[in-house]
């Protein structure tokens, strides 16, 4: 080979070598985005069962679960998680009463019915709207909607899980019609096409034909609605209660598993006190609850994916 032939196969061959190496940097710089995020979560289940132990070892796992009564305060203290569970169960059962038919109406209308320049209008501002500081809406909670909910019922307290769920279903109809929307257009058109084909109108194709082919998304959406409403904060500490109270009436006031935290974890706690590690096992319980969800949800989505392929 000539010196002339080989100074160009050394020029490509550097080349080559030069895209090889860039290519494995940047997969080593992905390979280390995704682990940061394993990382964390490994990181967060470790805290919380570390920190944890130290309030099991004085209070029995069964009690926890099974008692209904929480006061730490008292002489006779009882730490039993059911107040808790029972208030976070009954802000989120009224915030999905509200987001779910809600959200669902939303997408279907926006997926099937609404012009082109009306739907790239309104998403955007769906989604604006979940941006909102949930802050705003706890205030908005206590301020508005209970005021107007008192006209109703008088004897409503100023504190209630009616007027908490009713706004967090209201700020968590952006998740599901947002992400029930994306699953809606992704129905292929020839299933729409067919069943127009067959005679039918375009409420029941929406209805019978994109809402069972995105069953899938959809439930990926109300569970990751489920979720935000279990995890929700400053909408139920400003809005709720502060009395763990084991009542399923969304009518009275009440305490959640995050109201309790940010509560306690704004008083004058000594470290190491099982007052301070109780906030971990609610912690901890909470976090069992929403890795269910989010199994229940892909076991769901896998399945009728199965259904449908």
């Amino acid at each position: 080979m000539s010196q002339s032939n080989a100074l160009p196969a050394a020029g490509a061959f550097a080349s080559l070598r030069y895209r090889k190496t860039r290519d494995r940097i940047i997969e080593l710089i992905l390979l280390a985005a995704g682990l940061v995020a394993v990382f964390t979560t490994v990181a967060i289940v470790f805290i919380l069962f570390y920190e944890s132990t130290y309030f099991f070892e004085h209070v029995s796992v069964k009690d926890f679960i099974t008692d209904t009564m929480w006061t730490p305060l008292f002489a006779d203290a009882r730490y039993g998680i059911m107040p808790l569970v029972a208030g976070t169960l009954t802000v989120t059962g009224v915030a999905v009463l509200v987001a779910i038919p809600v959200g669902t109406i939303i997408a279907i209308y926006l997926s099937e019915f609404a012009p082109h320049q009306l739907r790239e209008t309104v998403k955007p501002i769906l989604e604006l709207l979940g941006a909102v500081p949930t802050v705003v809406y706890g205030y908005f909670a206590l301020l508005m909607v209970t005021p107007l909910l008192q006209k109703v019922w008088p004897e409503l307290p100023g504190f209630n899980m009616l007027s908490a769920g009713l706004v967090i279903g209201l700020m968590i109809v952006p998740y599901v019609a947002s992400v029930s929307e994306d699953a809606m257009r992704a129905v292929p058109k020839y299933m729409r096409e067919g069943s127009y084909a067959m005679g039918a109108t375009k409420m029941q194709t929406a209805l019978r034909v994109v809402v069972p082919g995105a069953f899938s998304g959809l439930a990926a959406a109300y569970i990751l609605g489920i979720s935000r409403a279990v995890g929700e904060t400053m909408v139920v500490a400003l809005a709720v209660g502060a009395g763990p109270n084991f009542t399923f009436n969304p009518f009275e006031g009440a305490e959640t598993m995050t109201g309790h935290i940010v509560r306690i974890s704004g008083g004058d706690l000594s470290y190491d006190s099982i007052d301070y590690n109780s906030i971990f096992s609610i912690a901890l319980f909470l976090f069992i609850i929403t890795f269910v969800l989010n199994l229940i949800s892909r076991f769901i989505v896998q399945r009728f994916r199965e259904v449908y392929d």
